[in-house]
């Protein structure tokens, strides 16, 4: 049974991990190696408490208990928990690193998640010491409003370490989709053209990304993709499309765009860098 959370990044998505888990009573270490990004990270849970306070959602004594059952730290000694959630950059090279540490301080029993938006985690549990415990665990972000969480399979993974994941969705009061390891899995599969189509048109037909954005949200849309991309991350979009183009051999339809490789290129990454398709300073 999963008492302990280890959520290891904290940036905009470990950090709401590790928010939404504290609130259904786990206790949480939130590990990250830049001190910057814990004391980021440390301010936006108290402001998103600070926002629950507010409203009546919560009361001064649930959030004194929510903040004091997370740990912050910058060591990766302190991740021993029933099941570490990784949620780093979209490199396999580190996922891989970051889990071969993190294996050999925690017991065979505590389960490996990486929150990996599509990365292969048949090719990550490759080369961790029991496989059969290492497994996806993709939220949405923010993660501690967003329901949806995929739970991927790979070829290695236990029904044991499935059954206890979806268990801890349940828990987490999210809705838990079982699917086996697959490129983008199931949501980003379907998803990508809502992104790169919309840049194709930006780019071919002269048509304003707010017209696009304006155009979809009022087809029922509830954010256009140039205002949902801003909100992932361009970084972190780029990177899903390109492990789709990579992982279908170059397949023109995953192609990632020539404006989203530029705004990265910048530095123009969205909402977390104060500028991406649009200007938030």
């Amino acid at each position: 049974m999963i008492k302990t959370i280890s959520v290891a990044g904290a940036g905009t998505m470990g950090s709401g991990i590790a928010l939404c888990a504290a609130q259904h009573a786990f206790e949480v270490i939130l590990f990250d190696t830049n001190e910057s990004v814990i004391a980021k990270a440390k301010s936006s849970i108290e402001k998103n408490l600070d926002q629950l306070l507010s409203k009546n959602k919560i009361t001064a004594e649930e959030k004194m208990a929510i903040e004091g059952r997370i740990k912050f730290t910058i060591k990766h000694e302190d991740c021993i928990a029933d099941i570490v959630i990784e949620a780093i950059i979209e490199k396999m090279e580190a996922k891989i690193d970051l889990f071969s540490k993190l294996a050999s301080i925690n017991p065979p029993s505590t389960i490996l998640a990486s929150n990996t938006s599509s990365l292969s985690i048949d090719e990550l549990q490759q080369h961790i010491s029991h496989p059969e415990r290492v497994a996806g665990l993709h939220f949405f972000n923010p993660a501690q409003i967003m329901k949806l969480v995929e739970v991927v399979q790979g070829k290695q993974t236990s029904a044991d370490t499935i059954d206890q994941l979806v268990s801890l969705c349940k828990h987490l009061n999210k809705t838990s989709v079982r699917c086996i390891d697959a490129p983008g899995f199931i949501v980003n599969r379907v998803a990508r053209h809502y992104y790169l189509e919309a840049m194709r048109i930006a780019e071919h037909q002269n048509v304003s990304i707010d017209s696009i954005d304006e155009i979809l949200e009022s087809a029922g849309f509830k954010m256009g993709p140039f205002k949902l991309m801003d909100l992932i991350g361009n970084d972190i979009n780029l990177a899903v499309s390109q492990s789709l183009y990579d992982a279908f051999d170059g397949e023109k339809r995953f192609q990632p765009s020539p404006l989203q490789i530029e705004k990265v290129k910048e530095g123009n990454l969205g909402r977390k860098t104060g500028k991406g398709f649009y200007d938030y300073s």
